[in-house]
C-alpha cells in the first residue's frame, strides 16, 4: 500500500529551514517554526525527519550535495569563470540578507564542528566548494582570465577564507551588503592573478 503523496517536497521545507536559521539561529529553530513556514503541521516535519536533529542533518547533507547543481547553473548563467566564481560565492551565502542572519548561521556551523556527523557533511560540504572553486579557477586560467602559474588549489582555499571571513567582519560592522562586500574582497583577492587589467 502506498503512502499519501507529498504535498510538499522535501527541498521546499529545507529552504524554509534556512530561512528559519537565519531568522532564529540554531538554537531557537523548532520543527514547529519550520512547519508554520512551510504550512505543514510540526507532526508531519517529525514523520518526515524524526527529530529537530533529523532535520538538521538533512539540511546539511542537502548542502554538501547542493553544491554542484549550484556550480552547474551560476556557469551556465555566466560565460566568464570567474565570474561564475563570484556569482558561487554570493550565492553559497545568499540566505544571510542581514548580519545576524549570518551570524546564526555560522553559529550553526560553529555547532557542527562539535558533532561528528555534522562534521562529516561540514566538511564534504567544504570540500565541495573547493573542488568546485579550484574547477572554475583552472577553467579561468584556460580562458586566460588568470595568469597561467596560478596556484588554483591555494587560491580556491584563499577564495574560502575570502568568503567567509568578509562575512564575519560584515556581521560585526554591518557596513553594506554582504553581496558587495565578497565581491570587492574577491576582486582584491584574484587581482594579483589576473591576466586583465
Amino acid at each position: 500500500m502506498a503512502g499519501r503523496p507529498r504535498g510538499i517536497d522535501d527541498a521546499v521545507i529545507l529552504q524554509a529551514a534556512v530561512e528559519v536559521m537565519g531568522r532564529t539561529g540554531p538554537s531557537k529553530l523548532t520543527l514547529a517554526r519550520v512547519a508554520q513556514e512551510v504550512g505543514l503541521a510540526p507532526g508531519t516535519l517529525m514523520q518526515r525527519f524524526g527529530s529537530k536533529r533529523g532535520l538538521l542533518l538533512a539540511l546539511a547533507e542537502h548542502t554538501a550535495k547542493d553544491t554542484h547543481t549550484l556550480h552547474n547553473r551560476v556557469r551556465a548563467e555566466d560565460g566568464s569563470p570567474l565570474a561564475a566564481l563570484k556569482a558561487l560565492v554570493v550565492e553559497v551565502w545568499g540566505a544571510a540578507a542581514a548580519p545576524e542572519a549570518f551570524a546564526h548561521h555560522l553559529a550553526f556551523l560553529c555547532e557542527d564542528l562539535e558533532d561528528p556527523q555534522f562534521r562529516d557533511l561540514a566538511l564534504a560540504s567544504h570540500q565541495a566548494q573547493a573542488r568546485v572553486l579550484r574547477s572554475l579557477l583552472e577553467q579561468a586560467v584556460n580562458a586566460d582570465e588568470l595568469r597561467p602559474d596560478t596556484d588554483t588549489s591555494l587560491l580556491a582555499g584563499t577564495v574560502q577564507a575570502t568568503a567567509i571571513g568578509t562575512g564575519l567582519l560584515w556581521a560585526v560592522d554591518h557596513e553594506g551588503t554582504l553581496e558587495l562586500r565578497q565581491r570587492n574582497a574577491l576582486a582584491a583577492v584574484l587581482a594579483p592573478h589576473s591576466n586583465r587589467p
